[in-house]
């Protein structure tokens, strides 16, 4: 049955079970923290807040789109049809049985029909996405599909990809032609002059593809007007997906009140960029030095603006808290912290305008305004893997005269002294590189001269 009552809530993710305390000076840390208790959700509430982060982030419209999730019963929830996305409720989600009968107050959504075909051919498929975000269609208008292979992460992401030809929406024929594709094993479908398609074994892990897929599509728009874009080989792809990080279990960590401010500074930063578009959920890593030899950061395969507090990893000594995975790039973290005393917060991101840079040869040039420059300064460009190794040489990048870097095919490191100052670094970063590309549509850059540099190196103390 489909009541709520009668309903079997899904699993959708594991996370701690409470925030960590913040009101002593050397809490004790619950036994709760390491050991991540079950969050049930109905697929009415996971939809709904699915849904408006897809509308908040601009990935769909107020008529655009539709979410479904198959329960274990075999029945379907999915989003109604003619109903605003921006202010969906519970009672609003369509349940559509098993046996073909409907729950709910309102019709589902006229594309219904291919949501079921996609279910009929692929059993492992528990969750759907469908929305029409910008640079997903601007695809599927030129016939064309996102090639994934400019990250490793995306490309893991989002699976195989696919094209289905146009059909009418809402028709059978429509429903077999993305069927067709999904049953060859594809999991992130491009729909000719309509839009996208996402499956995955649950709505989060869908939701993650689909925004990697969008994501991997506006880094390409971007990148293919300021130069060419550099693809990654399967030996590339290989040396990410392969590498791996162990370190020594840290037990019984007491975090002091000083640590706990900074995981809740941390945690409010790293949601901030996601919903700013400077992170994405299966993206990057930020961290901050708690101590000489130690640092909090981000968990791996975690969904970055969902995190809390908790969830962030304290690494001292080459060891990690116990019980939690610390971000694949904590060796990179660690040798830069070691290295660079100075060095007290740490992003390595993904923001689009930024990353187009690191996907092709075009030089960013920092001296555009004061204030990229004198955020900036002058930025390094790290070949493709350095930031992989386990030697620490992601440290010689960076110096106090050269804070950021352009990772290739990996997006930008950004370095500060403090959580703000490095976020604060991150958004300049980001603002310099769209003003950048967007300078291509109207003539050749002008950058400032080498005595308007001079000038304000002086100015700002940055004769080091």
């Amino acid at each position: 049955m489909c009541r709520d009552a009668k309903q079997p809530y899904r699993v959708i993710h594991q996370l701690n079970c409470h925030e960590v305390p913040t009101t002593r000076a050397n809490p004790v840390m619950p036994q709760s923290t390491t050991t991540p208790c079950l969050q049930w959700t109905h697929p009415r509430d996971e939809i709904i807040a699915t849904m408006q982060r897809i509308y908040r982030s601009r990935m769909t419209t107020t008529s655009g789109g539709n979410l479904s999730i198959r329960d274990t019963n075999g029945d379907i929830w999915i989003t109604p049809a003619r109903v605003d996305k921006g202010r969906l409720k519970r009672e609003d989600i369509v349940c559509v049985r098993a046996d073909g009968s409907l729950d709910g107050k309102h019709p589902p959504s006229s594309e219904f029909p291919f949501h079921k075909a996609i279910y009929d051919v692929r059993p492992d498929i528990g969750a759907i996405v469908h929305a029409h975000p910008v640079a997903l269609v601007a695809f599927s208008i030129c016939g064309r599909t996102p090639d994934t292979r400019i990250f490793h992460q995306a490309n893991a992401v989002c699976g195989t990809t696919g094209f289905a030809p146009y059909a009418l929406p809402g028709s059978d024929r429509l429903g077999q032609s993305i069927a067709t594709q999904f049953k060859t094993g594809c999991d992130s479908v491009i729909l000719e002059n309509h839009g996208v398609v996402v499956g995955g074994e649950t709505l989060s892990q869908s939701f993650e593809r689909f925004e990697a897929f969008e994501f991997c599509a506006k880094t390409l728009i971007h990148a293919g007007q300021i130069g060419k874009i550099n693809y990654l080989d399967e030996a590339q792809l290989k040396l990410a997906r392969e590498r791996s990080v162990q370190l020594e279990s840290l037990d019984n960590h007491q975090p002091t009140s000083e640590e706990l401010e900074l995981r809740r500074t941390l945690r409010e930063f790293v949601r901030r960029g996601c919903r700013q578009g400077l992170l994405i959920s299966t993206e990057g890593s930020f961290s901050a030095r708690v101590a000489d030899d130690a640092f909090v950061i981000t968990p791996t395969q975690r969904d970055r603006e969902t995190l809390v507090a908790g969830d962030l990893v304290y690494v001292a000594g080459g060891a990690r808290e116990a019980g939690k995975k610390a971000s694949r790039a904590v060796l990179a973290h660690q040798a830069i912290y070691q290295k660079h005393p100075d060095v007290h917060a740490i992003a390595f991101a993904h923001p689009v305008a930024a990353t187009a840079f690191s996907v092709t040869d075009a030089i960013f040039d920092s001296k555009t305004i004061p204030e990229s420059y004198v955020f900036l300064r002058d930025v390094s460009r790290v070949p493709y893997g350095i930031q992989y190794r386990s030697d620490g040489s992601i440290a010689d990048h960076i110096s106090s005269s050269s804070p950021t870097a352009v990772l290739e095919n990996d997006g930008v490191l950004i370095t500060g002294s403090s959580i703000l100052a490095t976020f604060d670094r991150l958004e300049v970063f980001e603002s310099t590189a769209e003003a950048l590309v967007q300078s291509r549509a109207i003539g050749p850059l002008s950058a400032m001269p080498n005595d308007v540099i001079s000038e304000l190196r002086e100015a700002f103390g940055l004769n080091d």
